[in-house]
């Protein structure tokens, strides 16, 4: 079982914390593009760019995208290194309890979700057409397809990797049990999008998002035994956005289809997905993956004897 292949008597916490701090700090090392790409543009500008916002914005939209992503690469290498030299585990075992990677899985919820995402933009642009402008342009579009197909995926399997995977299991080996990794992760989870310039604009409550979002995320990873689903869930979640429609004050701003002009506000739809959607998409993979014992699969103990040696 998924949880279970982390479980061994060498994988204390103390390893995950060593982990986590290794990850964060090649995630950093792999920002060093972008500071210096920013330093070399002020060149002796009025003033140096004070936060990360207007740094951001002082390149065109592809290239910010493609020196942001860079220190993604140097993260997911950094789970690989921590996962093979620190806990002696192979990348498949914090992927899934399968084989080998089920694509079949992920391309499913790849697809899946990304209807899900272009009907709820269709809804909301039909809805109200005079909050949207046209911001197709074919080069910059192309180039963002190109990077996007290659560095978003990379940007969202490291995230997977390092909550559903890695921490998840790492919670699992401190707390023995399957409710605490699960609550832990989509809280944390949730956190790392504090800073993000979206909470500013439409106030805390934007949180009950990201960290149902994590909640869900945990909860197929756990109910498939498996990180597959969430993989291809959060690929198309964060690709088919970027290349659909962009604004003026969300964390990326990208060549995209649309650009939404309205001004942000959190209501209802924030909560929408976690309420409705999410819950819609739990039931399409429980029965299309026959899923059962929830109860045992999201809140019961583990057992260390079924670990692996």
């Amino acid at each position: 079982m998924f949880l279970e292949q982390g479980i061994r008597p060498e994988n204390s916490f103390w390893k995950y914390l060593i982990g986590s701090v290794f990850i964060i700090t090649a995630s950093f090392i792999g920002q060093i593009p972008f500071t210096l790409a920013v330093y070399f543009n002020y060149n002796g500008k009025e003033s140096f760019p004070g936060d990360n916002d207007t740094a951001m914005k002082m390149f065109e939209p592809n290239v910010t995208l493609f020196l942001v992503m860079i220190s993604f690469v140097f993260a997911f290498a950094a789970v690989w290194f921590v996962v093979k030299y620190l806990h002696n585990q192979t990348l498949l075992s914090v992927t899934t309890s399968r084989r080998k990677i089920d694509w079949n899985r992920i391309l499913f919820s790849f697809f899946l979700w990304s209807f899900f995402t272009i009907l709820s933009f269709l809804f909301v642009y039909f809805k109200s057409p005079e909050n949207f402008q046209w911001n197709f342009k074919l080069v910059p579009f192309l180039l963002l397809v190109l990077i996007g197909t290659i560095f978003i995926p990379i940007q969202t399997s490291t995230e997977e990797y390092v909550f559903r995977g890695y921490l998840m299991q790492g919670f699992a080996n401190l707390a023995q049990n399957k409710w605490f990794p699960l609550l832990m992760t989509s809280l944390i989870f949730g956190s790392m999008h504090w800073f993000n310039p979206e909470v500013t604009k439409m106030g805390n409550i934007i949180m009950v998002y990201y960290i149902g979002t994590g909640l869900f995320l945990g909860i197929i990873t756990l109910m498939d035994e498996g990180m597959e689903l969430a993989l291809g869930f959060h690929a198309a979640n964060n690709l088919i956005g970027a290349l659909l429609v962009t604004t003026d004050w969300s964390v990326f701003q990208t060549n995209s289809i649309f650009k939404d002009m309205s001004e942000p506000s959190a209501g209802f739809d924030v909560i929408l997905p976690v309420v409705v959607i999410y819950p819609i998409m739990l039931f399409i993979f429980s029965k299309k993956y026959n899923w059962t014992n929830w109860k045992e699969k999201l809140t019961g103990k583990i057992n260390v004897l079924q670990s692996p040696n």
